[in-house]
């Protein structure tokens, strides 16, 4: 690439999803175009939408998009139910109409809408945007969001136990279940993790669960993903994991994101021995019975896996908690109405991977009386 392909501009936006690229508001972008996943991308918004029509930029807030906006956004799949459906073009070129994927900004080529959130943006593509990592430099690369990205590792070196929070699809209550499951453990004086292990990228959930009082809360995106998929998720889970370790939590929250049968590589990490070892407890969001009886019993016969807990909008009322408590024979805990009781379930559940949680208390209260630092 040459100095005559580049061209200086402003961004008026900035997407969460290209954070790990580290980019300003004025940068400089390039004509020759890498298609390919995590490469960020400067596009001119092409319409005004009354739904689905904002972005999440890199302080976590959510900003509204407008017809001629100039945004970074990061190159990606996308493969959500309840959402858009998308892939990277095989090639890409100035001038070209991508769209815009989610609320992290992905970009990609929509194959598949949701008639409640209408098309989804169109966007000019204006050129790549660069990088300029070694000093000097006058020429720059494409950049991408695999800059200072967490490893993906193959073997899991973790002394805590997790507890998983997965559902049966999106919008299932996972977060509310996590966060609140971050909020009550920490007040039980355990230090806790988290993370979302699969989805697409979006520091919404993450942030919630720094909110609730998590230590350190990570994504699939600080490894370097604009989302996931059966390929990578058993190494890109491994990596934050591990990369968490060094937090040193007596327990983390995972969020699998999307449902148990979707396309962003749950099952994989359910069928991973080292992961599903790890497990401390077993979360299941769930919006109705028969979404219930169908995650217990795909845990139970595929995996292995014992549910430990049922949340969601099943256990809004007493219809959905008698079903699950009687016909399953399982605890049920709103976790919006009844955090208490989910967090009891949880507890109950980590004491036999959490045998000094006591100890650990004792020692806790015992410094603080002795005005020792914890």
């Amino acid at each position: 690439m040459t100095m005559m392909d580049t061209t200086r501009l402003r961004l008026d936006r900035i997407a969460s999803s290209t954070k790990n690229a580290r980019i300003s508001k004025n940068v400089i972008i390039g004509s020759q175009i890498v298609s390919a996943e995590g490469y960020v991308l400067a596009v001119r918004i092409l319409d005004d939408k009354t739904t689905y029509n904002s972005v999440e930029d890199l302080s976590g807030r959510m900003v509204p998009l407008r017809a001629g906006d100039i945004l970074a956004g990061t190159l990606g799949y996308r493969r959500a139910l309840h959402g858009y459906a998308g892939e990277v073009p095989e090639r890409l070129a100035v001038g070209d109409t991508v769209h815009v994927l989610n609320l992290g900004g992905v970009l990609g080529r929509c194959t598949s809408s949701s008639p409640e959130l209408g098309p989804p943006f169109r966007a000019e593509v204006l050129g790549a945007v660069l990088s300029f990592p070694a000093l000097g430099d006058r020429i720059g690369r494409p950049a991408h969001i695999k800059e200072a990205a967490i490893p993906p590792a193959d073997t899991l070196r973790i002394p805590f136990p997790i507890v998983y929070v997965a559902g049966t699809c999106m919008n299932t209550g996972k977060t509310v279940a996590a966060s609140e499951l971050v909020r009550g453990l920490s007040k039980s004086g355990l230090a806790v993790g988290a993370c979302k292990l699969t989805g697409v990228s979006l520091m919404r959930d993450s942030l919630h669960m720094l909110d609730a009082g998590a230590i350190s809360a990570l994504t699939f995106s600080d490894c370097g993903l604009p989302s996931t998929r059966g390929s990578v998720a058993v190494t890109t889970a491994k990596g934050l994991l591990n990369r968490l370790a060094d937090a040193k939590p007596d327990v983390v929250v995972a969020e699998l994101g999307d449902g148990i049968l979707g396309e962003y590589g749950v099952q994989d990490i359910l069928s991973d021995p080292e992961l599903r070892s790890a497990a401390g407890a077993f979360v299941v969001a769930a919006p109705d019975p028969v979404g219930c009886w169908g995650a217990v019993e795909i845990l139970r016969t595929q995996y292995g896996i014992p549910a430990t807990v049922l949340t969601g909008p099943c256990t809004d009322n007493e219809v959905g908690l008698n079903y699950i408590q009687s016909a399953l024979g399982l605890p049920a805990h709103n976790a919006r109405r009844d955090a208490k009781g989910l967090l009891s379930v949880v507890l109950s559940a980590l004491s036999a991977k959490l045998p000094s949680m006591a100890a650990h208390r004792e020692a806790q209260s015992e410094r603080l009386v002795l005005g020792q630092p914890g």
